[in-house]
């Protein structure tokens, strides 16, 4: 397909050119990071990707250290979250590493959201149908994040996903990549509040409990 060939050469331009006009910002954020708490400045997390392939999604890193230990959700109010973090992933300035992965080619500007390894689950649960959302690279944003991002179920999630596989698009991409700039110019569903939130909110309470056992018994 020539628009697939178009695509990856509009992801490395629009990236590089995205990185070199945003560095300031960059670096002034990575520093507040450095200052505000200790740890790495870049979060790496294993993804699902292109046909299934495992890789190292890159992200400022927005909350304390081992925070994954208490759950995959953020959730509002979420005392893991930094202040620095708290800032940056209401503006999605948490995504901006990602340029660096566009480039590397493991992801697209556009594309399905990657998932984690073994959520909502592993790759070996999709159905066939499911797994055409890996037949592209995943993106920075997506169809389903401009249909209600975290407020939607992962079964719906991967529902906008496989549609947009089907239909892709220039002028799909084109509505994507707009619509997501209004979304976080005002800063609209970035925080769970549905369904979602309600599982991350069980998780952690799971986690603590968990925790709370493993300690009594030391």
């Amino acid at each position: 397909m020539i628009y697939k060939k178009m695509k990856r050469l509009l992801d490395i331009v629009l990236s590089l050119i995205g990185l070199i006009i945003l560095s300031p910002i960059l670096i002034i954020v990575a520093i507040a990071i450095k200052m505000e708490s200790k740890g790495p400045v870049i979060f790496q997390q294993e993804r699902l990707g292109l046909n299934g392939k495992v890789f190292k999604i890159y992200k400022f890193r927005s909350m304390c250290v081992g925070a994954e230990k208490s759950g995959v959700y953020e959730t509002k109010g979420d005392a893991r979250v930094t202040r620095v973090g708290k800032f940056i992933r209401k503006t999605s300035i948490d995504e901006f590493p990602q340029f660096v992965n566009i480039i590397k080619g493991e992801m697209s500007i556009i594309g399905p959201r990657p998932t984690l390894t073994y959520h909502p689950w592993s790759l070996d649960e999709y159905t066939d149908v499911q797994s055409k959302r890996f037949n592209v690279r995943p993106g920075v944003t997506g169809w389903a994040q401009i249909n209600g991002r975290k407020d939607v179920p992962w079964d719906k999630r991967i529902e906008y996903d496989v549609e947009y596989v089907e239909n892709l698009s220039f002028g799909l991409d084109l509505k994507v990549f707009f619509k997501t700039i209004f979304k976080v110019l005002t800063m609209q569903d970035n925080v769970n509040v549905g369904e979602t939130a309600k599982t991350a909110a069980d998780e952690i309470k799971e986690n603590e409990v968990v925790v709370s056992k493993e300690e009594s018994g030391k």
